[in-house]
Parts: C-alpha cells; sequence; structure tokens
C-alpha cells in the first residue's frame, strides 16, 4: 500500500483525531463503518477525552453507533444468561468464545464491540446434548439442506447455527476450534481443562489468557471472508495488550501456541499486530516465535497478502492487489480446512448451488 488508511493511523493514535479535517473524519468514518468499527471508534474517542475535538456532523454518528453498542450489549447479556439455563438443563458448563467471552470477562475487546452471533464450547461426547438442551429451550436448526447438515455434522467443529423462535439470536455450538477436516487439529479437551471461570458469574467459564489469544488468532488465520479482519485484528491488539501486563505472559503463549499446534497463527498475529496496529510486541517474544513462521520469500508474499487484505473492503483502502490478496487468502483458507479431494467437491457443490440461484434470477 503507497499510503496508510486514515481509520489505521487513528487506531495507531487515538490523538491523531484532534489533526483531521472534515474530509478526512468522513472518510475514516466509511472506512470504519464498513469495518465494524464505528463504535469502537466512538469508544476509543470518548476514552481518549478527544471527544471535544469531533465535529457536530460526525458526533452525531458516533453517538448512533454507542447507542447501538449499548443496546447490543445489553441483549448479549440477556442472551448468555438463557444459554446458560439451557445448558445447566443438561448439566454442560457455559464455555463462551469470542465476542460474547470478551463482554462476559469484561476484557477491553468487548468495548464498542458488535457481532451477529454467540460463540459457546462444549465437549464432544455432549455435543448431542448440548443440542437437544438448546433445542428445548426455544433454537433450532438454520439449515435444513442435506449437504449443509452433512458439512456441518461430520466436517465441519460446530453444529449448524440455531437460531432462537422468538428472539431470532442466533448460538453456534462449538466442540473444537478448527474443522475435523483441518490439518491442524488442537485438542479441545485441553482448552475446556484450562478454562476459567468469569467472578461474579456463576456457571459462566471463558478460556484461559493464552488460550482466548491463541484461538482469536486462528479465527482470524483460518478465516476465508476477512471483510472483518480488522475488527478481528483491533481484538487481538487488546487482547495481547491486556495479557502482557500478567506475568510470563509471552512465554506461556509461544509454548502453549506450540503445545496445541497452533504456533503459525499466532506467529501471523504478533507479525501484522506489531506491523499494522503497532502492538508493543518484545523483541523476546517476536525470538520465540520466529521459527513458527514461515521462511523468507513466502513471509514476504504473506506480508502482501495480509497487509491489504486485512484493510477494510472500502475504495480507499485497495490498491492493484488487493483483490488479488483476498482471492488467494480465500483459497488458503479453504485449502488449510479441507483434505483436496473434499475441498474440490465443496467448492464445486457451492459453485452450483451458486449458478442454480443465478439462473433463477
Amino acid at each position: 500500500m503507497t499510503s496508510t488508511p486514515v481509520i489505521v493511523r487513528v487506531l495507531r493514535d487515538p490523538q491523531s483525531t484532534r489533526n483531521l479535517q472534515l474530509a478526512e473524519w468522513d472518510l475514516l468514518l466509511r472506512q470504519a463503518r464498513v469495518a465494524n468499527l464505528l463504535a469502537r471508534l466512538a469508544d476509543m474517542v470518548l476514552r481518549h477525552d478527544i471527544a471535544g475535538c469531533v465535529p457536530e456532523q460526525v458526533a452525531m454518528h458516533l453517538e448512533g453507533a454507542m447507542i447501538m453498542a449499548s443496546r447490543h450489549k445489553l441483549a448479549v447479556e440477556w442472551e448468555i444468561e438463557h444459554i446458560g439455563k439451557a445448558l445447566q438443563s443438561a448439566g454442560i458448563p457455559l464455555l463462551l468464545l469470542k465476542g460474547a467471552a470478551y463482554v462476559a470477562a469484561g476484557l477491553p475487546p468487548a468495548h464498542g464491540r458488535t457481532f451477529s452471533d454467540i460463540d459457546i464450547l462444549v465437549p464432544k461426547a455432549r455435543i448431542n446434548e448440548a443440542e437437544a438442551a438448546m433445542m428445548m429451550h426455544g433454537w433450532a436448526s438454520t439449515h435444513h439442506d442435506a449437504y449443509d447438515e452433512r458439512y456441518y455434522r461430520e466436517w465441519m467443529h460446530e453444529l449448524p447455527p440455531m437460531q432462537h423462535g422468538r428472539r431470532m439470536t442466533v448460538v453456534d455450538v462449538h466442540h473444537a476450534i478448527l474443522p475435523e477436516t483441518a490439518a491442524s487439529k488442537p485438542d479441545s479437551a485441553k482448552l475446556i481443562a484450562a478454562a476459567v471461570a468469569v467472578p461474579g458469574r456463576p456457571g459462566v467459564h471463558v478460556l484461559q489468557p493464552v488460550d482466548m489469544v491463541i484461538h482469536s488468532a486462528c479465527h482470524l488465520f483460518h478465516e476465508e471472508e476477512l471483510d472483518k479482519g480488522l475488527r478481528d485484528l483491533t481484538d487481538l491488539d487488546a487482547l495481547l495488550r491486556h495479557f502482557a501486563e500478567q506475568p510470563d505472559f509471552w512465554p506461556k503463549l509461544a509454548e502453549r501456541a506450540r503445545e496445541l499446534a497452533l504456533a503459525r497463527p499466532v506467529f501471523y498475529a504478533m507479525r501484522y499486530t506489531s506491523r499494522m496496529l503497532e502492538t508493543p510486541v518484545p523483541q523476546e517474544a517476536t525470538r520465540l516465535m520466529a521459527s513458527s513462521g514461515p521462511v523468507s520469500p513466502l513471509l514476504g508474499l504473506m506480508d502482501t497478502l495480509y497487509e491489504r487484505a486485512l484493510l477494510p473492503i472500502h475504495a480507499s483502502c485497495k490498491d492493484g492487489l488487493t483483490g488479488a490478496a483476498r482471492r488467494a487468502l480465500f483459497l488458503r483458507a479453504h485449502w488449510l480446512r479441507m483434505p483436496p479431494g473434499l475441498l474440490v467437491r465443496h467448492l464445486a457443490h457451492k459453485a452450483a448451488i451458486a449458478m442454480e440461484l443465478g439462473s433463477k434470477k
């Protein structure tokens, strides 16, 4: 990229908003909106005490985003309570992942964060019990196509998304953090065993700090759709800054990443948070993870791809290589997710569905 997008400059240095002209604010709002970062931008302005420098025309948008984020948080809190009751009826502990975990644990990534569904992790041996409990409390599968059912239940790491019949909220019930067909198969039992209870929330658990970072990294750097990639990268930035205050965090992170066979996504997490958001990753931590990255020519290629694809999908954040970078990472994610034979079958099926839908228009 020839120039750094304004949203990246502001994420690196919130005080830089003091010098923005109205046209730059307009562009910042547009970039933040498509990246699902508008409420986080609004929260950042308040936390850094720079609201007085925000033009009136801009403040309206930020205020609206904060109102929506506040209502979203209340809805998530309500949903966590009901999911907990459903699982409790089957004697299954509630272990939250990603956005809902950040909210429940009051972690920095929860500030101004919105998301479309709630993710939970249950032991694979009890996945059917968990599904039955959720159904008894009003949730039902959103996928009824025979292929999709097989795709989720045989090959993926989760049930088909479950939607509540009245509140329309969606829960993703996971039994692992990567698909059954993926080359990397981290032991979910280790994640569940090391989970920690959330103080003041009886029955609610989240992953331990290093596992939370590893899962966030795994989710982002195995993801095929990176339209919210910058949002997820800011999650990692916030987690790393927050947990770095704990003693021996960086050595523990490196050791645990290797134990779970997920050192490569953690390497990428540390590299791109520091390169793009100037996350303070210590040199010793970088050294500990250096051998987990790709060799030099491939690393340069990955920089070219991710430093474009992680930016918002906005015309101001594109160059001539952005489209190719996104397509390449889409294919890479599928390659990591499935063996070649199954991948060809899956993509052929999806292509056939797309063609059929196109012919009906």
